[in-house]
């Protein structure tokens, strides 16, 4: 797999004045050396500034009359729609922070709008719609009566829906921090940190941060109103920012501090906010550390629309009172994170699977689509799949199924490349774009697709010529294992909360090694496996009798060096096991293990021979599956290698069945299964189909469509027939289309295991050599 250079830097140590090594003690109960070197480091050097950001009782809020007029017109606006009893609605956005920055203008304005009838919101269904304002949308608010429209998180380049809402007679507030129009829209007033200069205090407010600054400034205009405390929105604030990966510097930081501080009172005896108690329970956090947010609530939050669409019911989840029901919906969201994760995956090793096939040597710009993707995901897979391979990614879902076939997906960069400047070169190729420089949504007729991909290419080689890809990992201090602990940890708690800007600290420890790696899927709340994996290990160096824990996400233990090296890591405390342990970043070989590396011939080509004929041999690591991606062969690459074996590829010819008579096999199934109500485990369905777990995925919504009830129990899947659903998707259509799906799905499974069952030895050989290069 071609990949980026991987360079790894130490940052300069720097010699820390007395006074500031001093104030920085005043702080933590250890030395305070490492501290102190990082805030330096960091730019922190004087007492001012030290005192700000490691105690937001020292920092100086910056007030919401900051933005001027606009915040002025937009709170008389309110309330003169106070006032008059009007209706009004919030229009937010579907990720975390849009979902809190609804969230924070609910409660806000709850006192404002007390009516049940006057104040609603509306959240775009993330599978269906775009982020923003759509004429549809605002067509039915102003039949319901709204007169006044307040976004949060969007709005700022909808012209022409802000332009419709004009005619229609609705009156719209913009609250947002994305990308500012050349000219200012028609509106009551447009609060947009964007329009602050770069070093402002406010300048990188994310969109429920711009929300609670308008809450803040309605609260100091109508104190009498006004029935709760701004405080009481903070812990929701910290979410969103932190969720939303903002910049946490100026305002940003002293709104995180404060919001984490009300947001550890959740996990008390008695919570304000049941939901979110609910999801630190599921999520095993106690809500007083930064990653709590990015590693816990705000996955949970997003996965409801990447999973679902529909993120109405979160607005629900953060705000209401009723324990119950704040209790099923964390429980729902918990399980959708799951399925994100899973989905997650499965579309990783897809395209890793297409760019082992692409000539990345001329790619500047990764443009991919797939009909089968899913959209909720594509973001998270684009950022990951970037910053392996060093290159600005778009991946799209070009799913056919309108007379306008129109592709949608997701944008991330890195290297300071501003891949929405990028797009907005190719606009009259898109059909809707928006977001930041490093990440954006956009959508486009399917028939473009191969336009813009040249074009935004060729775009890039002109603005920024032929960058290698190189991935920096950037270590902050040298540490020993000895030195991992609750000390350190303390001192490196004083930078938090962490984020751009200003990342977690990476340690360096070298001549390491590792001792009892294990592997497993994690598991959700009810105890099912998630197809997501985790390494768990023990980190020794020669500084300690006895090893430190540590976690590797989203890697198998077959990947962990079995010789001495350096590795970065990331300290962090397990409030749910009550431990000290290390969040594995990378690991480097010390050269050690490339001197062993096995001779050409060490893979062995034993294809269609009979597994009978094998021999059984433990100098010997057989593949008898036949592959569907690169990535399952190079974990097996590795274990080989790790363990000094050979590697016989033995796996059969691949099936040459029909999709369409494994179709009608599996409906034969279903129909026995749902008969009989046996029971039946996945993996003897796969192997009496003799397809892959993906394959089955997609017959068993096809399935779902002719009115299959499909469950999964401890004893394996369940089928079951209602002819209620079948009346309901009785259209031939959905039907078709489904089944559709899985042949394809199917074809596509056949012709990658005939792929990898014909390609050349030498090319396994070389590939498998690529492979243990970079793992060096």
């Amino acid at each position: 797999m071609p990949g980026p250079s991987l360079h790894w830097q130490l940052q300069p140590a720097s010699s820390v004045p007395d006074w500031f090594l001093k104030t920085v003690q005043d702080h933590v109960s250890s030395s305070g050396q490492f501290a102190a070197q990082l805030l330096w480091q960091r730019g922190i050097r004087t007492a001012e500034t030290l005192t700000g950001f490691l105690n937001p009782d020292h920092y100086q809020p910056t007030s919401p009359s900051a933005f001027g007029v606009e915040i002025d017109w937009a709170i008389a606006r309110i309330q003169q729609a106070c006032d008059r009893q009007e209706r009004v609605a919030i229009w937010g956005d579907f990720d975390a922070d849009g979902v809190t920055a609804t969230s924070v203008l609910w409660e806000g304005l709850g006192d404002f709008f007390p009516a049940p009838e006057q104040l609603r919101y509306v959240i775009p269904n993330r599978l269906k719609e775009s982020h923003g304002l759509t004429c549809q949308g605002l067509d039915d608010l102003a039949q319901e009566g709204v007169t006044l429209v307040i976004t949060c998180d969007t709005g700022s380049t909808n012209l022409a829906e802000l332009d419709h809402a004009q005619t229609l007679g609705i009156d719209v507030i913009v609250t947002d921090h994305h990308t500012l129009p050349d000219t200012r829209p028609a509106v009551v007033a447009l609060i947009n940190p964007r329009s602050l200069p770069r070093d402002h205090p406010l300048a990188h407010l994310s969109g429920v941060a711009v929300a609670y600054k308008l809450v803040e400034a309605l609260y100091q205009a109508s104190p009498k109103v006004a029935g709760r405390s701004l405080e009481s929105l903070l812990d929701l604030v910290a979410i969103g920012l932190i969720a939303d990966l903002v910049q946490l510097s100026g305002d940003c930081r002293y709104l995180a501090q404060r919001g984490i501080q009300r947001l550890q009172l959740q996990s008390g005896k008695t919570p304000t906010r049941p939901g979110v108690a609910r999801l630190l329970e599921l999520c095993k956090r106690s809500g007083d550390r930064p990653t709590d947010i990015s590693y816990g609530l705000g996955p949970r939050i997003n996965a409801i629309s990447r999973v679902q669409g529909d993120a109405r019911f979160c607005v629900e989840l953060l705000t209401s009172a009723d324990s119950d029901r704040c209790r099923q919906l964390a429980e729902q969201t918990e399980l959708a994170n799951a399925r994100r994760k899973s989905l997650q995956r499965d579309v990783v090793r897809d395209v890793r699977l297409r760019l082992a096939q692409v000539d990345l040597s001329t790619t500047y710009v990764i443009v991919l689509d797939d009909p089968q993707w899913s959209v909720g995901v594509l973001g998270l897979v684009a950022g990951q799949i970037a910053r392996e391979y060093g290159r600005p990614t778009i991946l799209l879902n070009s799913e056919v199924t309108t007379e306008h076939p129109m592709a949608r997906g997701s944008a991330r960069s890195l290297h300071q490349i501003d891949l929405y400047d990028l797009m907005q070169g190719q606009q009259h190729l898109l059909h809707r774009f928006g977001g930041h420089p490093f990440a954006a949504g956009l959508s486009l007729p399917v028939e473009h697709l191969p336009l813009f991909a040249d074009a935004i290419n060729r775009d890039y080689r002109q603005r920024y010529g032929s960058i290698e890809p190189v991935v920096t990992l950037d270590a902050d201090l040298v540490v020993t294992v000895a030195q991992l602990g609750p000390d350190l940890f303390r001192e490196l708690k004083l930078l938090e909360p962490c984020g751009i800007g200003n990342p977690a600290p990476l340690l360096l420890i070298q001549n390491c090694w590792f001792e009892k790696v294990s592997n497993q899927n994690i598991k959700d709340w009810r105890g099912r496996k998630v197809q997501y994996i985790k390494t768990q290990f023990e980190l020794w160096d020669n500084s300690v009798p006895q090893g430190f824990p540590g976690v590797w996400w989203e890697h198998y233990r077959d990947e962990v060096p079995r010789d001495r090296c350096d590795a970065l890591v990331e300290l962090d405390f397990n409030a749910y096991r009550k431990r000290y342990e290390v969040r594995l970043v990378a690991v480097r070989s010390q050269g050690k293990a490339m001197a062993t590396t096995p001779p050409k011939d060490w893979i062995l080509d034993w294809r269609g021979r009979s597994l009978q004929d094998i021999p059984t041999d433990p100098t010997y690591l057989v593949v008898e599956h036949c592959p569907t991606t690169w990535n399952d062969l190079y974990a097996w690459f590795r274990r080989a290698h790790h363990q000094g074996c050979a590697l016989a590829i033995a796996y059969p010819q691949p099936s040459a069945q029909p999709p369409r008579l494994i179709w009608q096999e599996l409906v034969g199934i279903a129909k026995y299964l749902s008969r009989t109500q046996q029971p039946v485990s996945r993996q003897r369905l796969l192997q009496k189909l003799g397809i892959r777990d993906r394959s089955l995925q997609v017959g068993i919504q096809a399935l779902q469509t002719l009115g299959f009830t499909v469950t999964s129990s401890p004893e394996g899947l369940q089928m079951g027939y209602e002819a209620a659903i079948a009346e309901e998707n009785h259209a031939l259509e959905n039907h078709e289309r489904a089944i559709a799906l899985f042949l394809a799905a199917l074809q596509e499974e056949q012709f990658r295991q005939r792929y990898f069952y014909q390609i050349p030895i030498d090319t396994i050989r070389s590939l498998a050599q690529q492979a243990l290069m970079a793992d060096a």
